[in-house]
This record gives C-alpha cells, sequence and structure tokens, in this order.
C-alpha cells in the first residue's frame, strides 16, 4: 500500500516546517496518534509552546513537545537540501511505519482560501482559516498557490499507474484531494485509470462526517451531499461508496455514471474501518 498525502496544508511555524497531513498518516500507522484529538501525538505534552506564550509568542498553533521533534528533524533535512520526499521516508521509518508514505510533491503547494472580513474578501494560508480562525470566515474563493509548477514526487506517478486500486479516501474534497488533483499530471493519471479509481463519500446525510467540508463546498457550487462528491469526482473515478443513510441518492449517483456501493462509512472503532475498507476494494475488484 501506498498512501499518496496532500502538501498544501503545510506551514511554517516558529521557523519550524509543518506537514500536518503527512504527520497525521504518519502517525496514525505507527499507532503514536491522539486518537481523542485526532491529530498531533498520543501522551503529548505542550510545555514548550506554553513557554513561547509565556515571552508573548503567537501559538495560535499549538504544537505538542513530541510533536516538535519531528518537525526540527524535517527543517534541518530540508535545509540540508533534501527533498521532502526523503525525509517523509526517513520519518516513517522512524515510526515503524511499512507502508510507502508519499507528499504528492516535493514542490511548494499551498492551499490559500480568500474569504470575506467585516465584508471585503481577504486571503487567509489554510492553517489561519482552519485554525485560527476556526472556519469561521465566509469562504468565496480557494486557490492553490505552485500548482501551475509543482511536479510529482518521485514514486507517486509510478505508484498511481502501478496500482491495483486507487482510493480517494472520505477527505474534504475541496482541501485535501483538490491540491492532490492540481499536481502536474496526476488528474490525467486517474482520468486514464477512471476504473480502478473508487471514492468513499466524506459527506453522510447531508453533512461532513467531520471537519468544514461543507463551508468549502457550498460557496464553490458543489451540493453538500454524497451526489455532489459524485458529480465533483466523476471524470476520475468509476465508482462511488456512500453511507447506509444515503441509500436513497444511490440512482441519482448511477444517472451520473458512476457504479454505488452502500455501506456502513462511519469508521467509529477500528473494526469498522477494516470491514469499511474491504467493502471499498471488494466495490472495484477485478
Amino acid at each position: 500500500m501506498t498512501a499518496i498525502v496532500n502538501v498544501a496544508d503545510d506551514e511554517v511555524f516558529h521557523g519550524l516546517h509543518v506537514s500536518p497531513d503527512l504527520d497525521s498518516v504518519t502517525y496514525a500507522l505507527g499507532g503514536v496518534n491522539n486518537v481523542a484529538l485526532g491529530w498531533g501525538r498520543a501522551d503529548e505534552s505542550y510545555q514548550t509552546i506554553d513557554e513561547l506564550a509565556r515571552f508573548g509568542g503567537d501559538v495560535w498553533f499549538r504544537l505538542g513537545d513530541r510533536d516538535l521533534a519531528t518537525h526540527i528533524f524535517r527543517t534541518e533535512q530540508l535545509r540540508a537540501g533534501r527533498p521532502l520526499s526523503a525525509v517523509t521516508a526517513d520519518v516513517r521509518r522512524a515510526f515503524g511505519v511499512d507502508v510507502e508514505v508519499l507528499p504528492v510533491s516535493d514542490d511548494p503547494l499551498r492551499t490559500v482560501i480568500s474569504a470575506l472580513e467585516s465584508g471585503l474578501a481577504r486571503d487567509y494560508a489554510m492553517q489561519e482559516w482552519f485554525v485560527r480562525e476556526r472556519c469561521e470566515p465566509e469562504v468565496v474563493a480557494v486557490r492553490f498557490e505552485g500548482a501551475s509548477t509543482a511536479k510529482p514526487a518521485q514514486g507517486v506517478l509510478e505508484s498511481l499507474h502501478g496500482a491495483e486500486t486507487i482510493v480517494l479516501c472520505p477527505s474534504n474534497p475541496v482541501i485535501s484531494i483538490g491540491p492532490l488533483l492540481e499536481v502536474t499530471g496526476i488528474r490525467e493519471v486517474l482520468v486514464e485509470r477512471r476504473d480502478r479509481v473508487v471514492a468513499v463519500s466524506p459527506i453522510v446525510g447531508g453533512a461532513p462526517v467531520k471537519g468544514p467540508a461543507d463551508r468549502l463546498m457550498r460557496p464553490l457550487g458543489i451540493e453538500v451531499s454524497c451526489v455532489g462528491i459524485a458529480r465533483t469526482y466523476a471524470a476520475i473515478c468509476s465508482t462511488l461508496v456512500i453511507d447506509t443513510i444515503d441509500a436513497d441518492r444511490a440512482p441519482e449517483i448511477e444517472a451520473i455514471g458512476l457504479r454505488c456501493t452502500v455501506t456502513n462509512t462511519l469508521m467509529r472503532d477500528p473494526g469498522v474501518a477494516a470491514e469499511l475498507a474491504r467493502h471499498t476494494l471488494a466495490a472495484v475488484a477485478p
């Protein structure tokens, strides 16, 4: 298995290069993730960030003490001239992760959200809008800076071409999946291999399972539903997995040109998650 991961949420905090999505995937696969928070390390402390607050530091993005070690290592290695993909490989091996974890690109790629402040549109870095502003400013537009020149990291296209099955995980279609599709060549491979691409809808019962997908989809004209997800992925995906709550919408999805399969997609525990994974792979089994 290979995980190809978004890097458009990456940001520099306190001089350190932070890769939230890469770290969340690596920590989860390494069994050291904070299950309660959904991000960061388990058994974490925040003494360093609390001390920074003592000096009046800008600490709205809280980095844990264990987590800081990852960011320090990454930053040192990047400054030494190593690509993000090579550093990521070192990090995942350090946590005993055998799964290949690849940043979609080694090149700079950043999500910029245009949202209203006092009635006027202004640009926010993704983490500013998501964490500092708690997703409250009304979104007007989203763009991906660097997308026109970002190239896939080594191994990304090879993995997509050679994969038996390509899964679009139930992530935010705008800011988690969207940036990946903008990297040179990614969308084209998915179109070419559409019959082997299956997606899991992150929208259940007309609302996101987690996160602000609705606050991003609606302003961009995407219906906040599994049908909206189907329309968004129609060109790159042949099969959509939806939750049993949305079973009555399966005919609409099939009318768009996707196969539809219905199962429990709410991953409340590892057993349910494993069953969802098996069901998703079976949906496009050769």
